[in-house]
């Protein structure tokens, strides 16, 4: 049961690529700008996976965003994302997470720890992930609190937490096919 993905919403698979149900994986992210959350996405990302539940120590996954991609409640809003203050998304158009290793947890729970590269900057993640199975489909569900002044997202004025919290909650779902 080894799977291998390449998401790639937009564009056309490789050959070797398993099939994933792309309508249903995701990168969801929740912030909050003074005391309200503040829902948005990624829509563009790839993901190449291997994972066995069986043998989780030897899975192994690198995901990289389009940070341009990024989707928020209003135009202006994402606009805004996307300038140097923020993700500076025309110097640092891709995030990259990187896997170093994954452990199992018990009860189809894992750990997965690596590198995430973000504005340039990079940091030692650690992300707790469900595994679920039904038919053929695997669906992969994980959430990691980020601090983004870690990665110097929100410089200058908006680095006041008090207007928008350090905290965002990332969540992931990539659901694979087994077939």
């Amino acid at each position: 049961m080894k799977h291998t993905l390449l998401l790639l919403p937009l564009l056309a698979a490789p050959a070797f690529a398993q099939p994933v149900d792309a309508a249903k994986s995701q990168m969801v992210f929740t912030m909050k700008q003074m005391g309200v959350p503040v829902s948005g996405s990624f829509k563009k990302f790839a993901a190449n996976v291997s994972f066995n539940p069986a043998q989780p120590d030897a899975g192994k996954a690198d995901i990289s965003i389009d940070i341009g991609s990024i989707s928020l409640p209003t135009a202006e809003a994402n606009a805004e994302a996307r300038k140097k203050d923020w993700f500076n998304s025309a110097q640092f158009p891709q995030a990259r997470f990187v896997s170093s290793s994954i452990k199992p947890l018990g009860n189809n729970r894992f750990q997965v720890n690596g590198k995430l590269t973000l504005k340039g900057i990079t940091r030692d993640i650690s992300a707790p992930f469900q595994v679920t199975t039904q038919g053929k489909l695997m669906t992969v569900d994980g959430a990691i609190p980020l601090s983004r002044l870690a990665f110097k997202i929100g410089e200058g004025s908006w680095s006041d937490t008090s207007t928008v919290a350090d905290t965002v909650d990332l969540k992931f779902r990539l659901v694979l096919n087994n077939a």
